[in-house]
């Protein structure tokens, strides 16, 4: 359930009166603050300890509420943050925080007490500024960044002793559909990243001029939150998921891999779906699916929405099945990777063994293959691909089967060795299956590696565990002409596994055009990709007028010749659609600077104009709320806390981070950045400390319930709660 309702664009936007389940939030926080009150070592929350003899501080607390309305093929997200102070000083908090890769981010509120400040896009380091300069006034501020296009931070200025404050962000997505299956995805925790240390050795060139070694990840600060132990802290950060489904067909079975879930069915169209223990930690990526009615496929099609005199159309199109004719089937070279770094421990690694068993079975004796395994080393079991043989396959079996997690996860290596192609003119389909979580942070790098190494290959990436990176992921697969798989448990692997291994064997729709019959339309993605079976062909166009005229797509299936005209002025209406283009845009014109196809500086200023036309966050851009009145007083020390995160479900904390910790900490402490800050804003170095556990979260649904009930009493009474 919300917290809040979004109010009309008529409304003010300066008052917004607290709702009945926002004081049911207020309460949880203050009873759990409550309980952490008592002395003695403390595990429920993040706290800042000072010179010896000090007592302890505690910084903000977290909950989080995400409400989705999903309008056929795309979706309109509300994520609220509650930042909760106990302690008797002004608190800043960052939390960092993820969203789906895709994600076109356009607003930000922040909510303090009866006041509401809608945030403005600006250029990044302008809106930085401004957030600094009114941190140091005493001001309440808000300012949300983006890290990666999947991983935002939000830093909240100026919390007052005892106060609950809210930051609302908006954004826009679409629905990815596979075969008769559609899918929504949140992602609820980022998980820690490897990130590759700068060369030892410094560049010298050619007329003797030393260059300090490249740093592969120069952000990493800023992608490396705290992260609790879970065997000393339980999960903290409630969630509260609510997702109204409008899918635009009769809905069959409405399914979740990852997390239990009620479904109440609100016409044949449409459901509500909401978690069934009401809220769940934040350690896992949240994945709802659904299907239309067995025997009533929806036709997929276009979609518009006309901004500023112009229309911004969504076209989704199913190019024709062909399926694969196994006796002409061309012989393949696959070639299997396999991450086996200390991230992958447990769960992860026994799902990614079972993927590539997998592929192993469905090889044929004309076939080609090796397995490549890495963590922060690599090796391969043959030189080169060998014939799938029966005895070739049994030792792979045994290879795959001997794999520990453990290490760092270097990638960059194995991908290039993948890449490699001793034979690149026999005519064979060569295919790259790589199976990772993605936890790294050179992503870049790995980006430019597959532009430059591609050739002939295609590259298919396999997510595993509760929360891959899918920044990662999606991208490196459209840059390798492939497509990107998802497995999240062990009970998904035979399901998707097979589709994936399917696309493999099946052949590719390719050479895909979208020609418009009116001049002047601007498409994206401007090179259409190859498509695999199951795959809907999705683009996004600006037109400069009304829709009218005809859109042709076409392509080649198997060798043959396909083609599909739609009349545009038979579009659906859509919502949210010219968002989705320019942040489609934007994705683009990032992967043309990552790959040298277009100067830094040319890249650049299209995304920044792009970003600020259509008031996105991006690279270049970001939100800042800052509200007029000082509050906290000249003088008055702010402290600054970053709010640790979980562990994603099923890492092992060991694996991923080993076991030391200082020699003066708390047994039952894990070591957390914070550093408090001045009036003049200036940082004090201080010893680190703990971060620990939020009460039970049972708690919260007894405190939802009352706030119903007195949202009810509020009705009979003839009294009306406020929204934002």
């Amino acid at each position: 359930m919300p917290f809040f309702t979004p109010r009309s664009a008529a409304e003010p936007r300066h008052i917004a009166t607290l709702s009945p389940l926002f004081l049911a939030l207020l309460a949880l926080l203050v009873m759990l603050a409550s309980a952490q009150a008592a002395p003695g070592p403390r595990r429920g929350g993040l706290t800042l300890r000072g010179s010896a003899g000090t007592a302890q501080v505690e910084a903000v607390q977290l909950a989080t509420d995400i409400g989705v309305d999903v309008s056929g093929p795309t979706a309109r997200t509300v994520v609220t943050q509650a930042f909760r102070n106990t302690s008797t000083n002004w608190v800043e908090g960052t939390y960092v925080y993820p969203l789906p890769e895709d994600a076109a981010v356009d607003g930000m509120k922040l909510v303090v007490g009866s006041r509401v400040i809608v945030a403005d896009i600006r250029e990044r380091a302008a809106a930085k500024r401004a957030y600094e300069a009114a941190r140091a006034a005493g001001q309440s501020a808000a300012l949300t960044t983006q890290e990666r296009p999947n991983i935002f931070t939000n830093a909240v200025a100026n919390i007052g002793p005892g106060e609950t404050v809210l930051v609302q962000i908006t954004y826009q997505q679409t629905i990815p559909v596979s075969g008769e299956t559609r899918m929504l995805r949140l992602p609820l925790v980022v998980a820690p990243r490897y990130n590759p240390t700068p060369a030892s050795v410094a560049a010298v060139s050619l007329d003797g001029v030393v260059e300090a070694a490249r740093d592969p990840v120069p952000d990493r600060a800023r992608i490396s939150p705290p992260v609790l132990d879970p065997s000393i802290s339980r999960s903290t950060n409630p969630v509260a998921v609510t997702v109204r489904l409008r899918a635009g067909f009769d809905v069959g079975a409405v399914r979740s891999a990852t997390h239990a879930i009620s479904v109440t069915e609100t016409s044949p169209e449409a459901r509500t779906i909401t978690l069934a223990n009401g809220v769940a930690p934040a350690d896992r990526d949240l994945e709802l699916t659904w299907a239309p009615v067995p025997g009533r496929m929806p036709g997929l099609g276009l979609f518009r929405e006309t901004v500023a005199g112009r229309t911004y159309l969504l076209a989704a199109v199913n190019p024709p099945a062909i399926e694969a004719d196994t006796a002409s089937r061309p012989a393949r070279d696959v070639i299997f990777v396999i991450d086996n770094s200390g991230s992958m421990s447990g769960a992860s690694m026994r799902q990614a063994k079972a993927g590539l068993l997998a592929g192993l079975g469905r090889l044929t004796p004309q076939d080609r293959f090796n397995v490549i395994r890495f963590d922060d080393t690599w090796d391969a079991l043959h030189p080169v691909p060998v014939p799938a043989t029966p005895d070739a396959l049994a030792e792979a079996e045994r290879f795959v089967a001997a794999l520990e997690a453990r290490g760092g996860t270097e990638m960059l290596a194995p991908l290039k060795a993948a890449l490699a192609d001793p034979h690149a003119e026999d005519g064979r389909v060569r295919q790259v299956v790589f199976l990772t979580d993605g936890a790294v942070g050179d992503e870049e790098q790995i980006f430019a590696a597959i532009h430059a190494n591609l050739g002939r290959s295609r590259l298919f990436m396999v997510g595993i565990g509760s929360a891959p990176n899918g920044h990662l992921m999606r991208h490196a697969a459209g840059i390798g002409r492939g497509s990107f798989t998802e497995i999240r448990d062990l009970a998904q692997v035979g399901e998707r596994t097979r589709a994936l291994y399917e696309k493999l064997e099946s052949p590719a729709v390719t050479d895909l055009t979208a020609t418009f019959s009116v001049p002047g339309v601007e498409v994206t993605p401007g090179a259409l990709p190859d498509l695999y079976r199951g795959e809907p062909l999705v683009f996004a166009a600006r037109l400069p007028r009304t829709a009218e005229g005809t859109v042709t797509v076409a392509g080649r299936v198997g060798g043959r010749t396909w083609s599909r005209t739609l009349p545009l002025a038979e579009a659906d209406a859509g919502a949210g659609i010219s968002k989705v283009w320019a942040r489609s845009r934007i994705g683009e014109t990032e992967t043309t600077r990552l790959t040298g196809r277009l100067g830094a500086d040319a890249a650049d200023a299209t995304i920044l104009a792009l970003a600020l036309e259509h008031g996105l966050t991006t690279r270049l851009t970001a939100l800042v709320a800052i509200d007029a009145t000082p509050r906290r007083a000249p003088g008055t020390p702010l402290v600054a806390a970053d709010l640790p995160l979980n562990l994603p479900a099923g890492w092992d904390f060991a694996r991923v981070f080993g076991t030391d910790r200082p020699d003066d900490a708390p047994a039952d402490e894990k070591a957390a950045r914070i550093v408090p800050i001045s009036a003049d804003g200036a940082a004090v170095d201080l010893p680190q400390t703990g971060a620990g556990i939020l009460a039970e979260l049972s708690l919260g649904l007894l405190l939802a319930l009352l706030g119903l009930l007195l949202g009810a009493g509020h009705r009979s009474g003839g009294r009306r709660t406020g929204e934002i």
